[in-house]
């Protein structure tokens, strides 16, 4: 792929996932601002507790093969047709285990409810298989603006339907529709719109030649959602389900903002990888500029997060909901960590270190259960969130040396590239809390601390012309003219 040409498609594909990840964040907080004043924290809490159950069977329901088609350079109809039924059989079985299972898991629970929740909720399994394939075949050939469309439309009927059904008094079933209906839809329209169709063929070569790499590539992604979902089943099973409510409200709030710039790059970065994996000078400049880009929006959104958390969640959710400000806080910290995470272990993917990538991973969450666990024996919820903080920074410097040892972007210079944007952070964070010390009502402190974070993080950033400032500035003329907004001629 020539260079032109693939700097093009990467463009194109991070302004449409941006626009459906900022697009979705709206719709998020729309639909946490509604839900919240008409569920119960309880509620929240009970599909909580599913969660990990839900994560780890779509890892299963993956296996890996989605980003082993991403990585081959050319997968056959063969291939697609083999990993179709691979995954619509795996789904059927992971249904069947987790309805057998249900009962037990709402017994360790100790909320019956959660039986009938785990059977419907689970229903997700099968309509996903049916669109993986079809999922992974827009983002290999970078339609993203396709999915971004269909994303957001689903996401705006989703939410339609659970707040009429949360108005009307159905509580934690409106969540377990809004589930549903969100893999529902995207099916019903990739099947009708992306003109591929399963063979009915099954191949063990190329099962085998995609599972070799995709294998570890499962693993990874299994052991990631166990390690980072572990803290519900901890908190679900040892505190109330109100507790647990609180957490994962601060938990949801908190991904939405950290995740909101790595998760949408995330979809264009490894098949960008995937395409210069022979070539190093360009996959270490386009790492560079990756991460710079991401630590750039995400490190200072993070601390302006945490200085007015306590406005924000009352504004939000109501007063019902401020026990989650200071779980919310503390997991910003994480988040700075947690936003970096993926660009690196994609590029190490991309060059084919599946295997690699699964041995660092079980040391990572080996330590990460010591740090938790050890967290919450020590000091409750608050040892265990202080010990999540530890795990992700750690996993991070992992991740950063892989790259270091087997790209070439050394270690230490990759920390010397975020220190300039970290240090600015802290400054308009030390900054703004300043005013915190003025005896003002905390709505108006929030506006002006959010004011002058913001002033003093880009004046500063102009001055001083750090590079990841520029290709903010940079991408702002590509993003308005990819969505049709030109500048006025004088």
């Amino acid at each position: 792929m020539a260079k032109q040409d693939l700097k093009q498609k990467a463009v194109s594909g991070m302004i449409w996932t941006t626009v459906q990840r900022f697009a979705g964040m709206g719709i998020s907080f729309i639909s946490g601002i509604i839900l919240a004043r008409l569920l119960m924290p309880e509620d929240y809490g009970a599909i909580g507790m599913l969660t990990i159950f839900m994560l780890v069977a779509q890892s299963f329901l993956d296996s890996g093969f989605g980003a082993a088609l991403i990585q081959k350079k050319r997968p056959t109809q063969e291939d697609y047709s083999t990993v179709f039924w691979f995954n619509l059989v795996m789904s059927v079985v992971l249904y069947l285990i987790l309805y057998v299972s249900a009962p037990f898991i709402a017994s360790f629970y100790r909320m019956p409810i959660l039986c009938n929740v785990l059977r419907v909720q689970t229903i997700v399994l099968i309509i996903s298989a049916l669109t993986i394939v079809q999922s992974n075949q827009l983002r290999k050939t970078f339609q993203f603006r396709k999915i971004a469309i269909v994303t957001l439309f689903s996401s705006l009927i989703s939410l339609t339907v659970t707040i009429w059904m949360a108005y009307n008094g159905y509580g934690v079933w409106s969540l377990v529709v809004q589930g549903l209906l969100s893999s529902l839809i995207p099916s019903i329209i990739y099947w009708f719109t992306n003109k591929w169709y399963p063979r009915l063929l099954f191949s063990i070569n190329s099962f085998k030649e995609l599972f070799s790499f995709g294998g570890y590539m499962f693993l990874v992604h299994l052991l990631n959602e166990i390690g980072n979902n572990i803290q519900g089943l901890l908190i679900g099973r040892l505190f109330n389900a109100s507790t647990m409510g609180y957490y994962s409200k601060a938990r949801g709030t908190e991904k939405l903002a950290s995740m909101s710039i790595s998760q949408s790059l995330s979809q264009i970065t490894f098949p960008l990888y995937s395409e210069v994996q022979d070539d190093r000078q360009r996959l270490i400049a386009l790492i560079r500029k990756l991460t710079g880009f991401i630590a750039f929006i995400t490190f200072p959104m993070m601390f302006v997060l945490i200085l007015v958390a306590k406005p924000i969640f009352v504004l939000l959710y109501s007063e019902r909901w401020l026990p989650s400000v200071p779980y919310f806080q503390i997991l910003c910290l994480t988040g700075l960590a947690v936003c970096l995470q993926s660009v690196n272990l994609q590029a190490i993917s991309a060059i084919g270190k599946s295997k690699t990538v699964f041995n660092w991973v079980l040391v990572k969450r080996s330590s990460s259960l010591v740090l938790i666990v050890g967290g919450l024996m020590i000091g409750g919820v608050w040892g265990m969130l202080w010990g999540m903080v530890v795990q992700a920074w750690f996993s991070y410097v992992i991740n950063a040396y892989l790259v270091s040892k087997y790209i070439g972007y050394k270690l230490g210079q990759q920390l010397l590239d975020l220190l300039p944007i970290m240090m600015l952070s802290i400054l308009a964070f030390v900054i703004g809390w300043l005013l915190s010390l003025l005896s003002l009502n905390f709505y108006v402190t929030g506006v002006l601390e959010f004011i002058l974070f913001v002033v003093v993080y880009f004046t500063i950033s102009y001055i001083f012309k750090l590079s990841a400032y520029k290709d903010f500035v940079e991408l702002i003329p590509m993003f308005t003219s990819k969505l049709g907004i030109k500048k006025k001629k004088q």
